[in-house]
């Protein structure tokens, strides 16, 4: 399928995800992009919530949201924000994480994971571990009744997949992993590396960018990094992955997916045509963003409940 016209006219405005030349991207550039958000009136309305509190998991930086004005325990969903793991926080994604609280009935911990440059692989990585079994370890500090999943988009997906594979590891047993987009290999390799390099939103040059900002020194096997690369896939928790046509990491992505069907776990991978990198987060821009939404909630909602 072509580009969906939303997607051809969010192109003509921002045709690349960083706007300028990676190479001339220095710290204090970085600094600046991340105090600066254009699309904030774009994410999504900031639906007032019953309770919203910034906390700490150990020692990483939260924000737990809850609609339902109860005290009883619920489920609890940990989300993970993308930006190739040097863009993004919790203030940045509010609107997404109220909204996911609102669709689910759960209590969903979003995380301010470290970022690169400043914290390198496995910084952020750790962090997100620290998150999920901080959850299972101190269950009545979230009112958590013990159904955990979690959800991350771009390389948000990364850390999901990888606290996935850990809790499994672990003996801790998650209800679902949703992965939005996911970055799961970064050998940047497949044929949507090469089809969508440039113009999608999310170049490849881009890609390899946020790559070398989050692990140049790292072993690009790593599962920690490219969970694509993980031994074994069997006995991960149940997935939904969700890819856009037109986006450099389509091809990881469903291919992690696959993978794990082959390997035996309940997985659904729905692609969305005309999409680019992004659509997900930006529900004021893309139809499609509601569309995903609403089917990765009721995903989340049916795996917690049972």
């Amino acid at each position: 399928m072509s580009l969906h016209p939303q997607a051809r006219a969010y192109l003509e405005l921002y045709p690349s995800d960083l706007g300028l030349d990676p190479a001339s991207l220095g710290q204090a550039e970085i600094e600046r992009m991340r105090a600066a958000d254009g699309l904030a009136d774009r994410r999504g309305p900031l639906t007032r919530l019953p309770f919203v509190r910034d906390a700490l998991a150990d020692d990483v930086p939260i924000r737990v949201y809850r609609a339902d004005p109860g005290d009883h325990t619920l489920p609890v969903i940990v989300y993970f924000h993308g930006g190739g793991w040097v863009f993004g926080s919790v203030r940045r994604n509010d609107a997404l994480g109220r909204d996911l609280a609102v669709r689910t009935g759960a209590v969903v911990v979003s995380v301010d994971y470290r970022l690169a440059p400043e914290h390198a692989f496995p910084a952020a990585a750790d962090d997100a571990w620290t998150v999920v079994r901080d959850i299972f370890a101190r269950p009545a500090f979230y009112q958590s009744n013990g159904r955990v999943a979690v959800i991350g988009d771009s390389a948000g997906g990364n850390l999901a997949a990888v606290a996935a594979w850990q809790a499994r590891d672990a003996g801790l047993t998650l209800a679902h992993q949703v992965l939005v987009y996911p970055i799961t290999d970064v050998a940047m390799d497949t044929a949507s590396y090469r089809d969508h390099a440039k113009g999608y939103g999310l170049d490849a040059e881009e890609m390899a960018w946020f790559v070398e900002r989050y692990a140049a020194a790292a072993d690009p096997l790593d599962p920690r990094l490219s969970p694509l690369r993980l031994q074994s896939c069997a006995g991960l928790a149940p997935a939904t992955v969700v890819t856009a046509e037109h986006d450099v990491l389509r091809d990881e992505s469903e291919a992690y997916g696959a993978r794990m069907a082959a390997e035996g776990v309940s997985v659904e991978v729905r692609r969305y045509p005309g999409m680019v990198h992004g659509f997900f987060g930006l529900p004021g821009w893309f139809d499609q963003a509601e569309e995903a939404r609403a089917f990765v909630a009721d995903r989340l909602r049916a795996a917690l409940a049972s």
